[in-house]
């Protein structure tokens, strides 16, 4: 079972990825599917995020992913919405249409139901875009209710952030 991040950790997270930026002089975005919108609410709970944060966008349906984004129907239609393919090409697309630096995109499936062969609930894949590197997407596998797979999502997407800015 996954430690859930309660409010005050997520908060935490939020004002470390906050402080990087702001001290980077950069922008982010978030392309959010399953976690509707929490990450973005996350950074802009934060007061002066207005510095850092420059937009999020909830893409929850395949039409949304393809209209906003520029995420190939082939892609959806012959990997699924809920694919690393499909989370690369989400922060892709938010960093081409947006200007910002860095976008961090979600899609999973938070449940209780729409598990699938192979990927059963709590399948989350997540992505982070940035300047100079190549964007990359990992595969996670996170137990417990819809709230705990958002909230270990968001957990998962700060801290890969993190880690980013950390190297650069």
């Amino acid at each position: 079972m996954n430690f859930i991040p309660d409010d005050a950790v997520l908060n935490a997270l939020a004002v470390q990825v906050g402080e990087r930026l702001l001290a980077r002089r950069e922008l982010i975005g978030t392309a959010e599917s399953c976690t509707g919108g929490l990450i973005a609410k996350l950074m802009t709970d934060i007061a002066g995020s207005s510095g850092w944060f420059e937009r999020g966008i909830v893409s929850y349906s395949n039409g949304a992913k393809q209209e906003l984004l520029g995420v190939p129907a082939e892609t959806i239609e012959t990997l699924g919405a809920v694919s690393g393919p499909t989370v690369i090409a989400m922060a892709d697309g938010l960093k081409a249409r947006a200007p910002v630096q860095w976008t961090i995109s979600v899609s999973g499936i938070a449940g209780p139901g729409g598990g699938v062969a192979g990927k059963p609930v709590g399948t989350v894949f997540i992505a982070w875009a940035g300047p100079g590197i190549a964007t990359s997407s990992s595969r996670y596998q996170f137990d417990g209710d819809r709230d705990a797979v958002r909230r270990l999502t968001a957990e998962a997407a700060l801290k890969g952030l993190l880690d980013l800015l950390a190297a650069l």
